[in-house]
């Protein structure tokens, strides 16, 4: 089945924000429904207010996957006003309540990134990538890569990700690992050890 990469739909923003949920494992951090799908409201209206590249996959015209990366002098083009306000509302809560865990994540790659930059100057960062965990298709995350790397030839891009997620994806696309930290998070459904890393490649 060929896979067709173009700009997403905002009818698939929802199914977008379960690819986030369940590829990202947040119900390994929280066990209440409600908190699990706000937050995965939050991460996506964060990410993709920033993105300047949004890049999304269909198969038959079935959404089945979806990137986002963030580029120095490209135009930020999905942005929305409420969406903003969301993830202020959110941030308020997760720094006054969650310090040990989003607030110590937070603190985490950006003490990455900061050394990371000691020796480095990306072009951008791939901020999210995901396929839906359902779909029994192979290829849709290396298929939305290779678009972004004809898009973006030359320039390094670097990016977060943990040993929540398959990090191994990009190890096996090229990627190098420069970061590497752990960390303890404390959440709401208790004590969570994770491995922090920064990978980065020339595309």
């Amino acid at each position: 089945m060929k896979i067709e990469i173009k700009d997403i739909r905002k009818k698939d923003y929802k199914k977008a924000i379960q690819f986030a949920i369940k590829g990202m494992h947040f119900d390994w951090y929280l066990t209440n429904q409600f908190l699990l799908n706000a937050y995965g409201r939050y991460f996506w209206h964060l990410e993709i207010n920033r993105a300047t590249q949004v890049l999304a996959a269909y198969a038959d015209g079935e959404f089945v996957g979806v990137l986002l990366a963030e580029m120095k002098g490209e135009e930020k083009t999905h942005q929305s006003f409420l969406q903003k306000i969301y993830v202020k509302l959110v941030d308020g809560i997760q720094k006054s309540f969650f310090k040990g865990g989003a607030g110590l994540y937070e603190d985490t790659t950006k003490e990455q990134l900061a050394h990371y930059l000691k020796s480095n100057t990306p072009d951008g960062e791939i901020i999210f990538l995901a396929a839906d965990p359902d779909c029994k298709i192979k290829g849709i995350g290396t298929a939305l890569l290779n678009v972004l790397g004809k898009k973006e030839r030359g320039k390094t891009l670097y990016l977060y990700t943990d040993d929540a997620c398959t990090y191994q994806f990009y190890e096996h696309r090229g990627f190098k690992r420069v970061e590497e930290k752990e960390v303890i998070l404390e959440m709401p459904k208790g004590k969570v050890p994770l491995k922090c890393f920064v990978y980065s490649k020339v595309m």
